[in-house]
């Protein structure tokens, strides 16, 4: 099947100039749900454009930022993957125990309505089913903040070498992972995620975060330095994400009959940020005493997730109790970040979720996270304030929302909730 790709949002790529000042969350309070992957960064804005006082004022503040030392940095971890690896652990370390999980009930008891919803992207760009597929797909943005995406066009044999390729990684001996290891004042790299004290509670994962686009803001040292195969291989799935998640925010704007600077122009090629974290939940002998991933929302714009090797272990809040993702072969489950809730007034929703890990089988995935540019402003599409009657959160440009974000305590949707009228 050849990618799909609706005429109307092919998009070109176009490189801009860009300093780096690189910014991660603070998870000092393990007993709290957070947010991941947020990204400070000092963009200058396109030169056929004058910038306002304000965006002037934050672009020098940000460039001095860059200059000084890095606001935030993670201490290096132990690789989960290789201490289940070489050691036979009957037992969890403590620094794993997790105590303060989350008791929410979980619903295991799957029927039509406690299963993520299921998007088809065929439909969805047809002329003759587009109507009632976008109304599905805007159903699940307001009520879900999550669904699954099916027929997305990215062909089956494509998907098998990334996933291939991505275990092919984590297989890698440790002395060669090493050389990917996070740096001091970095967040990006192999590791775990921002990990501040050396008594902090530690997730039952290993990861490996690294930023795409712009490519100004590769890390010299991550991924150019990737195997080349693998490097091509995910440069290509890059695209082919990238494409997708356009077309699913391009539909967005048709189901909440946005303006297009409203809401597609804030994710155009030019400064728009996407960056990829892969994910190994190694199997645990007590898994009700860990946690793979930590309960969040996702301060971004836009995710979406591929599971490597469908392995169960997604799960979302809906309705005070945990819901498991049963994932679909080649399905990608896509999720509606902070940033999406603020810019579409609250009418999409992004949703706490975590990741749970099992006894047996390790679990793999791969998440690609889509973002407006940092010199963007951002705040609810004045379209849908006026047929609303309200704006439910002010307005500020993203570094401005990435500087309070960091400048809090993270407490589940806590800091979402302050920018709140």
């Amino acid at each position: 099947m050849s990618f799909i790709i609706c005429p109307l949002f092919i998009f070109s790529s176009i490189s801009v100039s860009l300093n780096q000042s690189f910014s991660s969350t603070n998870l000092s309070q393990p007993n709290q749900s957070f947010r991941i992957n947020t990204y400070t960064l000092s963009i200058p804005p396109p030169p056929t454009k004058e910038p306002s006082p304000t965006f002037v004022s934050s672009r020098k503040e940000a460039d001095m930022e860059a200059k000084g030392p890095a606001q935030w940095s993670s201490i290096l971890v132990p690789s989960v993957q290789e201490m289940v690896k070489e050691k036979t652990i009957t037992t969890v370390p403590p620094r794993y125990v997790r105590s303060d999980q989350d008791k929410t009930e979980v619903d295991d008891d799957f029927d039509v309505k406690t299963e993520i919803p299921i998007i088809d992207m065929k439909r969805l760009c047809s002329s003759t089913t587009m109507d009632s597929e976008v109304e599905k797909f805007d159903f699940a943005c307001k009520e879900w903040g999550f669904f699954q995406l099916v027929n997305h066009g990215i062909e089956p044999s494509f998907l098998d070498k990334v996933k291939s390729e991505i275990q092919d990684f984590f297989n890698l001996p440790m002395e060669e992972k090493k050389k990917f290891w996070q740096r001091p004042d970095e967040i990006e790299g192999f590791g775990q995620a921002f990990v501040v004290s050396e008594d902090q509670k530690l997730d039952w994962a290993d990861l490996f975060f690294h930023t795409v686009k712009p490519v100004e803001l590769r890390k010299p040292h991550l991924f150019p330095k990737l195997p080349l195969s693998f490097r091509d291989t995910l440069e290509t799935y890059s695209a082919k994400v990238q494409s997708v998640a356009k077309i699913l925010i391009a539909k967005m704007a048709i189901a909440l009959e946005t303006k297009p600077e409203e809401l597609e122009k804030l994710f155009d090629d030019v400064d728009s940020i996407q960056s990829m974290r892969m994910n190994y939940y190694p199997p645990c002998p007590q898994p009700d005493q860990v946690i793979g991933l930590t309960p969040h929302s996702d301060s971004v714009g836009l995710i979406v997730l591929m599971q490597v090797n469908e392995v169960e272990g997604l799960q979302i809040k809906k309705d005070g109790k945990w819901v498991p993702v049963k994932p679909i072969p080649n399905a990608f489950i896509v999720n509606i970040g902070d940033v999406l809730e603020i810019i579409t007034n609250g009418t999409y929703r992004s949703i706490e979720h975590r990741g749970v890990v099992n006894s047996e089988k390790e679990r793999l995935s791969i998440a690609t996270f889509h973002n407006v540019g940092m010199y963007k402003e951002v705040g609810p599409a004045k379209s849908l304030v006026e047929r609303q009657k309200v704006a439910r959160f002010k307005r500020l440009t993203m570094k401005e929302y990435s500087d309070g974000l960091f400048s809090r305590t993270l407490d589940g949707k806590a800091y979402l909730d302050a920018l709140r009228i």
